[in-house]
């Protein structure tokens, strides 16, 4: 998987340290999930889905959006990444 897309001006504000800290975040949620509601747990899984560099992590907040998301895959995806990922 690639880097996660970050702006050259984003990067002197400071964006990169609160991109960091949501990642963290989500991922404090997804390890605890059974103390957080579906809706939560969806949203943490897309931040981790679309800021990890880790593709096996990655792969996994996608299982975990396929279990509590009913929609079918690729509205899913059009959800998490909109215009295709394209910024």
């Amino acid at each position: 998987m690639t880097a996660p897309l970050i702006h050259p001006l984003a990067a002197a504000t400071g964006t990169v340290d609160w991109m960091l800290d949501r990642l963290t975040e989500a991922r404090g949620v997804l390890a605890d999930t059974t103390q957080h509601s579906d809706t939560l747990v969806i949203l943490a899984a897309r931040v981790v889905a679309g800021q990890t560099d880790c593709a096996r992590e990655c792969a996994d907040a996608i299982d975990l959006l396929c279990q509590l998301d009913r929609r079918p895959l690729h509205a899913i995806a059009a959800a998490a990444f909109p215009n295709g990922g394209a910024a």
